[in-house]
């Protein structure tokens, strides 16, 4: 598995399309080196200003996502 430090440096959009949520954003992406004493996995940092943007831009897809559903499913009890 190939590990990577990927580096938020700007949030450019957020859409839903098809069940999907795509994501734009300018970001320095590295590959990490893998220690053989951890588990490899990869590494996302963003600044507290972005990961506060991308949460209120989140919570405003999934209003409109919840918009879309059918009365009955929206109560959240499926």
């Amino acid at each position: 598995m190939k590990t990577y430090d990927i580096e938020v440096q700007r949030l450019k959009s957020l859409r839903h399309n098809n069940g999907l949520i795509d994501i734009g954003i300018d970001a320095l992406v590295l590959p990490r080196p893998v220690r053989e004493d951890k588990v490899p996995s990869t590494h996302v940092s963003l600044s507290v200003e972005d990961a506060r943007s991308l949460l209120l831009l989140l919570k405003q897809q999934f209003a409109e996502l919840d918009k879309l559903q059918p009365r009955s499913r929206r109560s959240g009890r499926c």
